[in-house]
């Protein structure tokens, strides 16, 4: 018998550049895949990755119902069913003989092109008529509509993007729906809660990688690397806080505060959460929808809160809609935690809630704000990361003050010096 003398890594290491090589990522991309799932479902994935998701529709229920919508559509040579029992206003849209795009319905607003994995926040959130809701990264406007409609156009609905170019998209879709709660502006996320506050539910939808759409743009395979995935983690830790800062705790009916991204890196979900939990008097809440996987409480090198398995993640294999990841929180109050002073088994000191990736970040904080749009353009539902141009953190040093009482001790102090060379001169 032939005993292999090769070891676990070296096995290991093989395997990544042969996935590397027959699937096309970078190398950095797929050592963090691999971590997420058993080889066998991760090849699931990968593959599942290569294939387009299907078309699907969300019937606007502010002018039709999708019982009427589908029977029209149908009439028009469009084969489609009911996206499963987890909606009540999903579609999918098998092949169709017209443009989707083009229709007298969706010009009339009777429907509209959506992701089936940007149905999930909007649900999770549950906003209700007559409530206040900020939608922070809004453009182009699906998660906005379906919140206006679950709304019943009642209230007032703070449609946010920090781009003024896909503001035009977002008001003329909600125009087009038929929204007449909204409000559309153009405001940095991390700084809204000084330009509005006191809201009962917040979604933020927030600028990502991408890793979960890689069927829609495969140049995530060798675009992202470690430096750029930091990064875009930081600007969404800040645009967290400041999505739970603009909500209020004391809302009867709502206190909530929905985070999703299409990505599927740990460092930009449960990362993320995970430190919003630490410096933020709020907790984790169930979806309240039925389908997706728990999420990670603790994976590899990272150790999180352990009501994070009340997250969801969704991956193209087990639920044929693109890679996605939602977390819920109810807001407790306006306290800001500090974050405590831990030790490793080596003897060092960290904050507690960042573990081992504190040394990984570096200098990431003030380099958030160089993200531009490059990464909220994966998707169409993905939002913007802001524009800023200002330098933080370089607040200048006051000099240090002398007050009179030190003045005249150091003038004593100089004239018992002189006394005491004159003496020794005498002597």
């Amino acid at each position: 018998a032939v005993v292999s003398t090769q070891s676990t890594g070296e096995y290991r290491s093989v395997l990544l550049k042969d996935l590397c090589q027959y699937y096309e990522y970078n190398e950095f991309l797929m050592s963090h895949l691999v971590e997420l799932m058993p080889l066998g479902e991760l090849l699931d994935m990968l593959d599942a990755q290569e294939a387009k998701r299907p078309v699907t529709i969300r019937a606007n229920s502010l002018k039709t119902r999708r019982r009427d919508l589908a029977q029209t559509l149908i009439s028009r040579g469009v084969n489609l069913d009911p996206i499963g029992k987890w909606s009540k206003v999903g579609l999918v849209v098998y092949n169709t003989s017209v443009p989707l795009g083009a229709t007298p319905e969706y010009l009339a607003g009777h429907y509209m092109l959506q992701g089936a994995s940007s149905f999930v926040p909007v649900m999770a959130l549950n906003a209700k008529p007559g409530e206040r809701v900020l939608d922070m990264c809004a453009a182009p406007g699906g998660k906005s509509a379906y919140i206006a409609a679950l709304m019943k156009n009642t209230g007032m609905l703070v449609s946010n993007d920090a781009s003024k170019e896909r503001t035009k998209a977002l008001s003329a879709n909600l125009h087009r729906l038929g929204v007449h709660n909204a409000v559309v502006c153009n405001y940095d996320g991390m700084a809204f809660p000084k330009v509005m506050g006191n809201f009962d539910r917040v979604l933020l939808d927030a600028p990502c990688s991408g890793t979960g759409v890689v069927s829609k743009d495969a140049s995530v395979k060798q675009s992202k690397d470690e430096e750029e995935i930091l990064k875009i983690a930081e600007a969404q830790k800040r645009l967290l806080l400041a999505a739970i800062d603009s909500c209020d705790h004391t809302s009867k009916t709502g206190g909530v505060v929905v985070y999703s991204t299409c990505s599927v890196m740990v460092q930009e979900n449960e990362w993320v959460v995970d430190y919003a939990l630490k410096r933020r008097n709020v907790k984790l809440l169930p979806l309240g929808v039925d389908i997706g996987k728990d999420g990670f409480s603790r994976i590899n090198k990272y150790r999180f809160d352990s009501s994070l398995s009340l997250t969801k993640r969704y991956y193209p294999h087990t639920h044929n809609m693109d890679g996605f990841f939602v977390a819920k929180f109810q807001k407790l109050s306006n306290i800001v935690k500090e974050p405590k002073e831990v030790f490793r088994s080596d003897g060092e000191s960290e904050e507690e809630g960042v573990g081992d990736v504190t040394e990984e970040t570096g200098d990431v904080t003030e380099e958030a704000d160089e993200i531009t749009e490059e990464a909220g353009d994966v998707t169409e539902e993905a939002g913007v990361v802001t524009e800023e141009t200002g330098v933080e953190g370089m607040e200048c040093e006051e000099p240090e003050k002398k007050y009179p009482s030190e003045k005249k001790a150091k003038k004593g102090k100089k004239k018992k010096k002189k006394v005491t060379k004159e003496k020794t001169k005498d002597s």
